[in-house]
């Protein structure tokens, strides 16, 4: 078997052509790209008609020069007439070309920023379709930058860089065409002086390909680095790692600085190999034109028009040169972002499916296994998070589910809410497997608190109001008023009005998870499930809070994630995990008397309790 290898450990100065495989090609890209974007194919053909107005008329104004020069001008004199008209002429077809291309460049803008607000709108709704397995996979900050940076460079690229493509493509065809028309031996010496220029731009193409597809990567990277560290500034300052970050972030800032250097000093290379091959044909033009001489027919203005020609047809292959280093820019920006809308979605929503029934459901676990994806580049299989695990919880019964760190709980609520399917087996809810049920009734009936409270930078009463849309600020304050947090609510110097900040900073973690819990209350669901939503609050508030969950739980299904087992104690049935596995079931009591896992859990929680007051 052939070693696995790194994307970041190659230099692109050191990748062979042959390694082109297909999934880096560009034409390949662009193929994918072409059916990604349906808004690039509307008025395609209006747009190239236009192109090739302008390349036409760029060809035309050498014919007239040659005719100028081979008409208007003889031993009699100057034909004024002759001169005249055809400068008229000339002139009208600047004027025509300059148009046709301008508006050819604007409708291609135009499609494409129509495109990339498509592309974008698609790859930010794919990434949120996602399930858990995936987004635990990938860094935030590579994601991010598939729907920001990636397709910034496809912007760039579309304003100037895809037009300058398809005219100056035209421009070459057309003006090859007219160089064979005009003298076919002046020709093949043009073709044949700035024949290896071609393959010499694929050869540094290929390499720039690698090269700015690691560029892509060390970019993601600098932007994962940076936003860890904004996010976890408290963290960094408080256990005073503020120089081994700091290293860490300028490790990351080289790295994106030395990629961008070498793909940089290939695309340097490009420019002054087109300089080159223009100069040395159009010297061998000259030369072999020269030495033909008017005997072989060859007239003055047939060699003029035919410089201006040879002009004509360096320029576009001149530019390619410049174009070629924000293409390959765009190619790669626009294949990591093609790989995410490929990325297949785990979690498939039904069309339309089924709605659940009204009331608490009955939820029933049949043998559900679930394992996360390996990291990308990873080759070890991470370990089932949950192993064959069947279960029934009864509609109206309150459960708890523990186990220490990592044993499946959190994962098992995940399934619970479809944030991600079984590996293996199903879960049926009031009778219907989850894979079948309406999206929106599942988000309506089955609402989750995660361990994390996540709080969006606004009030607190718009982020109450995530739980239903349609809440106004009295169904708002009800919820602080029924939860008996009213009073904390308006301890606030703004009340419901107070910003929370990004991602709830402005508050405490209890804080936070208050606000998590009257979002849960405003929501109204038939199954309630909590990921350990009260583990972070102090003694007093808990006791408050677990007498208002259990006035919010009642007549309904709920299943709590429970970290302090005071929650255990007073839920009707008692779900003890072990390493991914259910290894007991039933009532707390039973479950002390039994003297197994549980057991052993919940007396290390006395013991603990005994100690500190604050771990009930």
């Amino acid at each position: 078997m052939s070693a696995v290898v790194n994307p970041l450990d190659v230099d692109p100065l050191d990748v062979d052509p042959a390694d082109d495989a297909p999934p880096t090609s560009v034409l390949s890209i662009l193929r994918r790209g072409w059916r990604a974007s349906p808004e690039l194919r509307e008025g395609v053909g209006v747009t190239i008609l236009l192109a090739m107005v302008g390349a036409i008329g760029r060809v035309v104004i050498p014919v007239l020069v040659q005719q100028v020069i081979d008409k208007g001008f003889d031993e009699g004199g100057i034909d004024v007439a002759q001169v005249v008209g055809l400068s008229a002429v000339g002139a009208v077809v600047v004027v025509v070309t300059t148009i046709a291309t301008l508006l050819a460049a604007r409708r291609l803008a135009r499609a494409g920023e129509h495109a990339l607000f498509g592309l974008r709108t698609r790859a930010f709704r794919h990434l949120h379709r996602l399930s858990i397995a995936h987004h635990a996979e990938e860094r935030r900050g590579a994601l991010v930058s598939r729907v920001t940076s990636d397709v910034e460079t496809l912007s760039q690229f579309f304003n100037w860089g895809g037009i300058a493509w398809i005219v100056n493509g035209m421009v070459i065809v057309a003006v090859v065409i007219t160089m064979f028309v005009f003298n076919w031996k002046l020709a093949l010496v043009a073709l044949l002086a700035s024949a290896p220029l071609p393959f010499l731009l694929r050869v540094l193409q290929v390499r720039l390909v690698a090269a700015y597809d690691v560029v892509r990567i060390r970019i993601a990277d600098l932007l994962t680095a940076v936003s860890e560290v904004v996010m976890g500034a408290a963290v960094i300052r408080s256990y005073g790692t503020t120089e081994s970050t700091t290293k860490r972030i300028d490790t990351t800032i080289e790295g994106e600085r030395t990629a961008g250097i070498r793909a940089s000093a290939l695309n340097a290379l490009m420019f002054p190999s087109g300089e080159l091959f223009a100069v040395l044909t159009v010297a061998a033009v000259v030369v072999v034109g020269v030495v033909m001489g008017p005997a072989s027919g060859l007239t003055a203005g047939e060699l003029v028009g035919f410089m201006l020609l040879v002009n004509r047809f360096l320029e576009p292959v001149a530019e390619v040169t410049e174009i070629l280093d924000q293409t390959q820019t765009a190619v790669s920006g626009w294949r990591r972002v093609l790989d995410l809308l490929d990325t297949p979605i785990d979690v498939v929503e039904p069309e339309p499916g089924v709605p659940l029934p009204p009331g608490p459901p009955s939820i029933v676990a049949e043998n559900v296994s679930f394992s996360y994806r390996p990291r990308p580049g990873s080759r070890e299989i991470p370990a089932p998070a949950l192993r064959d695990v069947s279960v029934t919880i009864e509609s109206g019964t309150s459960v708890a589910v523990v186990g220490a760190t990592g044993s499946g709980k959190t994962t098992f609520a995940k399934l619970l809410t479809r944030l991600a399917d079984p590996t293996q087996g199903r879960i049926l809810v009031a009778g219907l497997d989850l894979r079948d049920v309406n999206t929106a009734s599942l988000r309506s009936s089955l609402v989750m608190v995660p361990q994390d409270a996540f709080l969006f930078d606004t009030t607190i009463a718009e982020n109450v109001r995530f739980g239903r849309r349609s809440a106004d600020r009295d169904a708002v304050r009800l919820a602080f008023v029924e939860l008996g947090l009213e009073e904390w609510v308006d301890s606030l110097a703004e009340g419901l009005d107070t910003r929370v900040g990004e991602r709830g900073e402005h508050l405490s973690v209890g804080e936070r998870q208050l606000v998590a819990l009257a979002r849960a209350y405003v929501a109204n669901p038939a199954c309630l499930i909590l990921d350990e939503a009260t583990s972070a609050v102090d003694a007093a508030i808990e006791a408050r809070l677990a007498r208002a969950v259990e006035s919010l739980a009642r007549g309904r299904t709920s299943v709590t994630i429970a970290h302090r087992l005071s929650t255990a104690e007073r839920s009707d049935v008692v779900l003890v995990f072990d390493q991914g596995r259910l290894v007991e079931r039933g009532a707390h009591r039973d479950l002390v008397l039994e003297g197994g896992v549980y057991a052993r859990l919940h007396a290390s929680w006395l013991d603990a309790t005994a100690t500190d007051p604050i771990a009930t």
